[in-house]
């Protein structure tokens, strides 16, 4: 006989509660009768779900349309300070995008997935999809090998055996042997290009951020349109650049660890 006050219930009742919230943060507001049949679950369930996540502030209703809450802000302005390389590596992107005049993206690794947790602006900026707390699958960004390539081999054919690899443009790197083939490249190189496999008609070049015994925590992408951001730009004067400026943060890292 199934125990449905046990903590089984109590992680289904959790497991809903996310689910709504997932529907809401990809939406621009759902109504109760949405959200249930989004869910396949019954509007009473769903009610029940949202008047206990209003009541906590982290869903608003507006006219009978929900949306995320801004309490949200609060836990991920704290989840992102938290970062240990975060206030150490702003300013060196902000100087890497001003001097470049690319779009610069500070990524964080957690767990299987990265986080953008800060964007810097040059003159030529490309305006694309991503944005401030998007998780994305390693494989499809210049920053994402980058961190694969520095993870022990056997944990980066975890990763992949995990998560797959989900293809998000025609160019994204969808075979396990040809990825792997590439992360070796990377890992012997030092940073690793994007050519439009995360959206097309973008290139980028990425670098990751280690801690002091190595591991990845983080990495640095610089990204534009390919028709300015090709040849000897994207080959070799942007990795150039974006590698000093990972050089700077780490010695940033190592001396704020020691001090």
């Amino acid at each position: 006989m199934t125990n449905t006050n046990g903590p089984n219930r109590a992680v289904t009742t959790t497991e809903t509660s996310f689910r709504i919230l997932e529907q809401l943060e990809q939406s621009d507001g759902l109504t109760l009768g949405e959200l249930a049949e989004e869910l396949a679950s019954a509007r009473s369930t769903i009610h029940r779900h949202l008047l206990t996540l209003e009541s906590n502030d982290f869903v608003v209703r507006d006219n009978g349309t929900f949306h995320i809450g801004l309490r949200f802000l609060q836990f991920g302005i704290s989840a992102r300070d938290s970062v240990p390389f975060f206030d150490v590596a702003r300013e060196p992107v902000d100087r890497l995008a001003a001097d470049t005049g690319e779009k610069v993206w500070l990524v964080a690794k957690e767990g299987d997935f990265s986080v953008h947790l800060y964007k810097a602006f040059g003159d030529n900026p490309l305006k694309t999809s991503a944005r401030i707390g998007q998780r994305r699958s390693l494989h499809q960004l210049a920053a994402g090998k980058a961190i694969l390539a520095a993870l022990p081999a056997e944990e980066r054919e975890a990763i992949i055996e995990r998560r797959g690899l989900p293809e998000q443009t025609s160019n994204t790197i969808t075979d396990p042997d040809t990825l792997l083939s590439e992360l070796a490249t990377i890992e012997e190189r030092g940073y690793a290009f994007n050519i439009g496999e995360s959206i097309k008609g973008l290139n980028a070049v990425g670098a990751a951020i280690c801690d002091r015994n190595g591991d990845p925590i983080g990495s640095i992408s610089i990204s534009g349109p390919a028709n300015r951001v090709k040849g000897d730009l994207l080959r070799t004067r942007l990795p150039d650049q974006l590698l000093a400026t990972i050089d700077e943060i780490h010695i940033h890292l190592r001396y704020s660890s020691d001090g």
